[in-house]
């Protein structure tokens, strides 16, 4: 997530992996979520990218990757690497995005990037498994954008390189790596309504704690709603950081915070403290199953 307004992974023997999954199949997938996103923890943005890669072909998938001139005032030229999975086909796409890089600290180190956003990478691969076995109007494009800590390098240039006009509607994840409350961007243009009244229907329909930000902090979708696309941005913390978030972003002048109070969340993230101490597998397996069921609303809706 674009960071403008504030500023241990456990090991465990096979044996006992195994002695786990039979025991509690649940706490085998948490298991399994959370090192799938303490692997992203890596010294570099192109190590990431191989992890990337690793896990979407682990899945079944066989990712391609979409090199692009990138980097800016400074970090001059770099190179990038998009990875992109589709899934289906038909004469229109659903995009469903996240970023993968991770932001270089002011000490030269990189952050560890697991709530912004290895969280939501892993949970979106989880959408991608799921929608893999569904009958579907669209082809499901993924895509996992890297650069966009530099300023949404990687989805600008996406969207320069194959145009917008077979894209239906855009679903983005922006940290989503603890708590049970979606939050969802309506400041995306009128083009948008629909998909954000998917999201409101679906969090209704599930009696989901969901809560709706007129501004929202710059992801991957700004790139998209500049662009004319229809998208929205997605992402999960706990109900108390949500609303302080809210008030952050949307609440004016008497904003109700006290003086000087920051979010957790903006705290944990662009930090040393966006550590996998504060990422729940089961907020990652939550999001995997929310964003797939809004891709399929939109999906059946956009159908009819």
């Amino acid at each position: 997530m674009l960071f403008r307004r504030f500023s241990a992974n456990a090991v465990f023997g096979a044996a006992a992996a195994a002695l786990l999954a039979v025991a509690s199949p649940v706490a085998a997938q948490d298991l399994d979520l959370r090192a799938q996103v303490a692997a992203f923890v890596q010294p570099s943005n192109a190590a990431r990218t191989d992890v990337v890669v690793a896990q979407l072909r682990a899945a079944g998938f066989e990712p391609t990757i979409e090199t692009f001139a990138g980097g800016n005032r400074q970090t001059g030229e770099m190179e990038g690497r998009n990875v992109v999975v589709s899934i289906g086909d038909g004469p229109r796409e659903i995009l469903l995005t996240a970023h993968y890089d991770a932001v270089k600290l002011r000490d030269g180190t990189m952050s560890h990037g697991v709530v912004d956003n290895a969280a939501s990478v892993v949970g979106v691969i989880e959408a991608a498994k799921i929608l893999r076995g569904k009958a579907l109007n669209h082809r499901i494009r993924i895509i996992l954008f890297d650069q966009e800590e530099l300023g949404l390098i990687g989805a600008r240039k996406w969207i320069e390189a194959h145009g917008l006009a077979d894209v239906a509607a855009v679903v983005n994840s922006d940290v989503a790596g603890y708590g049970d409350t979606m939050m969802y961007g309506q400041n995306n243009g009128a083009q948008s309504a629909f998909v954000t009244r998917a999201v409101q229907e679906l969090c209704a329909e599930r009696a989901m704690q969901c809560v709706g930000y007129p501004e929202y902090p710059p992801s991957d979708d700004r790139a998209f709603s500049a662009a004319g696309a229809p998208v929205v941005s997605l992402g999960f913390q706990d109900e108390v950081g949500a609303h302080q978030m809210w008030l952050a972003f949307n609440g004016g002048e008497a904003y109700g915070l006290a003086e000087g109070f920051v979010p957790q969340v903006f705290r944990l993230i662009h930090s040393n403290d966006d550590t996998m101490e504060h990422v729940d597998p089961a907020t990652v397996a939550l999001a995997g199953s929310t964003y797939a069921a809004v891709v399929e609303r939109l999906d059946r809706q956009l159908a009819q």
